[in-house]
């Protein structure tokens, strides 16, 4: 908008570059720390890459093959904004069944373009400007961006190794304001791997009741839980109305590619997200609903079979870390593990490119996950036994030369 007093002068102020015209949110996010380090290695074939959270595995052919069935009988057009009533009568019957909380899929299951948008949808519909939005960190990095986007103040809550990067209720009060309104849940976490059992939910969900906060719990990595089942947190005593669930196909079916997700809550909050949905993507796409329903009606078998293999090389890496003498979280979810390099005389980010340009290994610096992660490598076990083998021994010779071993 012009000024007045520019209009009275007959002049006005021109923009100087083409940033000029970028919005202050968008011009201040700075890029993605783990596209970073994928950017650099990607292409390069004498890279072990550590890095991208994405499984190895290619999506079960049955899976693939109902797509291709649907392309043949020419199921190529839009669907309902809010997804398939079948795949959304599916992920109900799959909620209920696995994770002990129920949903309405008429107007409580939205199906959206991956998780990722799911989370976008959510913070839009529920942030007002200047709302703070409270992140336990270190978390996946596109929470505290998207909530700057929306208008809201991304408020860290810090974890730590020694509780097993667990939240706890202590913190959580300490970091609550007047202005708190919601809280971003990622067990199991990435990028530590840690997990929240009912136990440690209980008194978190004191704190949310007592504070009046909404919850967006992302559970992407539900179904990558080992020795325990996971525990989602709308299934704790009163918490299902203050919950949106985020959750998706990407991890646990190996379909990171098809971008399908889902968003399930009070029927308020998702017709709140549906009009966003509608006015901005439309509707996910409809092979990929196609996808994800043959992925649930008939994929577990190839889902059990992916997370027992990602739990023998969890295994793997784990005492292969603490075997070159690096302190080592044990995950209990998902599919990385968050190493501590700190003592070797390198911030996380000199290691990473270190350990990149001298043994030709790609991970994740720990501090680009926020508050907690300096002092950490993250590193995504979903590759090959082969490659986690060669990595860690490049890791340790490494180690070994800062060291001066």
């Amino acid at each position: 908008m012009i000024k007045d007093e520019e209009k009275q002068s007959g002049t006005l102020t021109r923009r100087t570059s083409m940033a000029d015209y970028l919005s202050p949110q968008v011009r201040g996010i700075k890029p993605s720390g783990i596209r970073r380090f994928f950017d650099l290695a990607s292409g390069r074939k004498d890279i072990i890459t550590l890095g991208v959270g994405e499984p190895d595995f290619v999506t079960p052919w049955h899976v693939r093959e109902a797509c291709v069935y649907a392309l043949e009988m020419g199921k190529t057009q839009y669907t309902s904004n809010a997804g398939t009533p079948e795949l959304r009568e599916e992920i109900g019957i799959y909620m209920d069944r696995e994770f002990d909380v129920a949903y309405n899929p008429a107007n409580e299951i939205l199906v959206t373009v991956g998780g990722s948008e799911a989370i976008d949808l959510a913070l839009r519909a529920l942030i007002s400007p200047g709302d703070e939005i409270l992140v336990p960190e270190p978390c996946y990095i596109s929470y505290s961006p998207i909530t700057a986007l929306s208008g809201g103040v991304p408020v860290g809550v810090e974890t730590f190794a020694k509780d097993q990067f667990k939240l706890t209720a202590e913190s959580l009060k300490a970091a609550i304001t007047p202005r708190s309104k919601v809280l971003i849940l990622c067990y199991p976490s990435n990028p530590t791997g840690g997990i929240m059992t009912y136990e440690d939910w209980l008194p978190i969900a004191k704190v949310v009741e007592e504070n009046d906060l909404i919850v967006i719990s992302d559970e992407i990595y539900a179904e990558l839980t080992y020795g325990s089942k996971h525990v989602s947190f709308p299934s704790m005593p009163g918490m299902k109305d203050r919950t949106i669930l985020v959750s998706g196909f990407s991890k646990s079916f190996a379909m990171t590619g098809w971008r399908i997700g889902y968003a399930c809550g009070h029927s308020e909050l998702i017709s709140a997200m549906l009009k966003i949905h509608q006015y901005t993507v439309m509707c996910a796409s409809n092979m990929s609903q196609v996808a994800a329903l043959e992925a649930l009606r008939n994929g577990m078998d190839e889902k059990n079979r992916m997370v027992e293999s990602y739990n023998q090389r969890r295994r793997l890496v784990v005492q292969g870390f603490r075997d070159i003498g690096l302190q080592c979280h044990e995950p209990q979810g998902a599919f990385y593990a968050f190493p501590s390099i700190a003592g070797l005389g390198l911030t996380s980010e000199e290691f990473a490119t270190g350990l990149l340009n001298d043994q030709k290994v790609a991970a994740v610096p720990g501090d680009v996950f926020g508050l907690g992660g300096e002092g950490h490598l993250r590193c995504s076990y979903a590759t090959s036994v082969n490659q986690i083998t060669e990595a860690i021994e490049r890791i340790g010779n490494y180690v070994r030369k800062l060291k001066g071993n």
